[in-house]
């Protein structure tokens, strides 16, 4: 025997079946890119000149390793797919005398072939891709792009040690299937598990139960600082519930049609419920995977296409003016010292202040019950109930809101006026610290400062009579909550004429010359700052998206070819007991279109249940603009249901071909 037999046997075998391994050395190819790109761009020399570098480099850090063990399950998941195709080819090699130490052998040797032509060109992609992504990450933070051409010799060691590993482990695995298996099992391995399933109402009732109450988490949960922690575990439950639904629950639901005997002894019904019986029996995982991957996809891109898209709203309501300067007490001393500074500085770079606002205020917190907000520190534990009902006040004197807003409202003793930006104070009195205020008139519009209109946390804007009022619930907010208490605090904001350089240098320049305690903030620098974060977010979230659609496309249509081979006797068999071509081509058109778009249609309703639970998550990265989320998310569903028409009609080609008969595939 020839020394290069099992080499040319290998590569052989590789050829015949093109058909199943050219679309996984494609994938293969694919995630190896991938992953280089990500792993590149995380050291990159390029982005430490973007503000905010360590927020995006740590976030394509974070992409590595999701990419790293994504690949690690999908490949080695669809690689069960490819076993499950060549066991009757390696059970007949078996029987015609080839040993089992030979078939390790030969599949030794498959796997380092689609080992080296994965890592060859998916590196040279990789690398010929990279700077095309960062060129794209650049502009989408809105920096200069430089010259030159960038390899990353760690990325490249890195890919070829991971993929290593992950080839490595699929290789173990498919010999320990050859080893464990008798030739026969293997020859009959696609006649595995065609005994009808049984009903399992014990996991479908289970499956109902995760779901809904993961939806229930996902609805009921107001309070954003809630909604963080309780977003994975109402996560972990669609999840659950999902693969218990498709694997369980179908098959239930199925046996209870067929139970109904005017439904299901009709032509149209009898052989599509039948054979679907089978069908969930088989592909449910495959199913449930394309299920997940799928919301996965939509809600990773329409959040991430949300935050980058509403950036200008998210400044706008965050950082209300150009340049904004808190200091603790009262400033009428200091407003004059301010504002001659501020022109000063604005003059010297050539720019003139267009709006000044000054006001002082006091801000804390408390739990809403009834009228009465709880400051005692002892009652207000974290729990669900208690973070819903969390508020923040915001108190501001009569005469800095009359200025400000150029109103002219009037108090009597004990009376305020109040806004709220999102729940609505119901009460006709508000008792704080065991004062009652009655409220005079409910506000329309308010001049919260930025921290306080983009805070997570539902807040009232309230009105008082006087400085001495304001004064009076400090000393009161002081005895309940001690060191954590807040201070009087005074905002002078200020808008400039000029670009972002303009407005950045005049803030350097103003925050240079201060002579008291004060903070500051600058419009112009925190949007560099959040596009840097939001678009390393939007990046991480199309480039992830792609990953897993390319996933989705595999496995369909893995599972097209595996069902199609399945299905092919089974067909034949009906057409000889006297079913026309064209009552089993409906038959398969309806099981086909039932079972490929079941998917889509659960991941659609988890999207949508999902949807309240993402929007109070958003609103903590300060996007609280709900109707821009509503826009993206069903573009983003009509977009992903569109490609997914797609794949359905291309793979569909596919499982015609190999279940048609004479005629059959017209």
């Amino acid at each position: 025997m020839s020394k290069f037999f099992y080499a040319r046997l290998a590569a052989d075998n590789i050829k015949k079946n093109g058909k199943i391994y050219f679309p996984y050395l494609l994938t293969c190819i694919f995630t190896t890119a991938l992953f280089y790109i990500m792993k590149s761009l995380s050291l990159n020399e390029g982005i430490k000149d973007v503000i905010g570098d360590e927020t995006v480099r740590y976030i394509m850090g974070m992409g590595c390793w999701v990419v790293a063990i994504f690949s690690g399950i999908f490949l080695f998941y669809t690689n069960s797919f490819l076993m499950k195709q060549r066991k009757k080819e390696f059970g007949l090699f078996n029987i015609l005398g080839m040993e089992k130490k030979h078939l390790a052998k030969v599949i030794l040797l498959e796997t380092i072939y689609l080992y080296l032509i994965s890592m060859a060109a998916g590196l040279v992609f990789g690398v010929a891709l990279d700077k095309l992504m960062y060129l794209l990450i650049m502009k989408v933070l809105g920096y200069d792009i430089a010259l030159g051409f960038y390899i990353s010799g760690q990325a490249i060691r890195t890919s070829i040690l991971l993929f290593g590993v992950i080839f490595l482990l699929i290789l173990l695995n498919s010999i320990r299937q050859i080893q464990l298996s008798k030739p026969i099992e293997l020859l009959q391995s696609r006649q595995a598990g065609e005994r009808e399933p049984k009903s399992k109402w014990l996991m479908t009732i289970l499956g109902l139960g995760c779901l809904a109450a993961g939806y229930y988490i996902s609805v009921t949960t107001e309070n954003p600082l809630a909604a963080l922690p309780l977003f994975f575990v109402a996560v972990i439950l669609v999840i659950i519930g999902t693969y218990l639904l498709f694997t369980a629950g179908s098959i239930t639901l199925l046996k209870l049609l067929r139970k109904n005997k005017k439904y299901y002894y009709q032509t149209k019904h009898f052989t599509s419920v039948s054979g679907m019986i089978y069908r969930m029996k088989q592909n449910a995982v495959g199913l449930a995977n394309i299920c997940v991957l799928s919301t996965m996809v939509l809600v990773m891109v329409s959040s991430t296409t949300s935050l980058m898209v509403g950036l200008k709203d998210v400044i706008t309501t965050r950082y209300p003016y150009d340049i904004s300067l808190y200091a603790e007490g009262e400033l009428p001393d200091k407003c004059k010292n301010i504002d001659k500074e501020m022109k000063k500085a604005a003059a010297e770079h050539n720019v003139d202040v267009t709006d000044e606002i000054t006001y002082t205020y006091l801000t804390f917190s408390g739990v809403e019950n009834g009228n009465e907000i709880i400051t005692d520190r002892e009652n207000n534990s974290n729990s669900a109930v208690k973070l819903n009902n969390l508020r923040n006040l915001f108190f501001i004197p009569l005469s800095d809101y009359n200025r400000v807003m150029g109103s002219h409202e009037r108090l009597g003793d004990g009376e305020i006026l109040i806004y709220s930006n999102r729940d609505a104070f119901a009460q006709q009195t508000l008792e704080v610290f065991g004062e009652e205020y009655k409220i005079k008139k409910r506000l329309d519009d308010f001049v919260g400062n930025g921290l306080m209109a983009s805070n997570v946390v539902s807040s009232h804007f309230i009105v008082v009579n006087d400085i001495g009022e304001l004064e009076k619930l400090q000393i009161e907010q002081k005895a309940a909550y001690g060191e954590s208490a807040s201070e009087i605090r005074s905002l002078c904001g200020f808008n400039v004429s000029g670009d972002q350089k303009d407005q950045i240098a005049v803030y350097k320049k103003m925050t240079s010359e201060f002579d008291f305690a004060a903070s500051a903030e600058c419009r112009a620098e925190s949007e560099r700052m959040l596009t840097g974060v939001y678009g390393g977010l939007f990046f991480i979230g199309i480039f992830l998206g792609m990953l897993f659609v390319a996933a989705t496309i595999l496995i369909i249509y893995y599972k097209q070819i595996s069902e199609g081979y399945d299905d092919k006797e089974r067909f034949e068999i009906m057409q000889k007991v006297g079913m026309s071509q064209s009552e089993i081509r409906k038959t398969i058109h309806s099981q086909i279109l039932t079972v490929f778009f079941l998917p889509l249609l659960t991941a659609g309703i988890h999207v949508a249940f999902a949807f309240p639970l993402i929007a109070r998550l958003l609103a903590i990265l300060s996007l609280i603009n709900v109707p821009l989320f509503v826009g993206c998310t069903l573009a983003c569903f009509l977009a992903f249901a569109v490609m997914y028409g797609i794949i359905y009609f291309l793979t569909a080609r596919v499982y015609y071909r190999i279940v048609s008969w004479d005629g059959a595939a017209d």
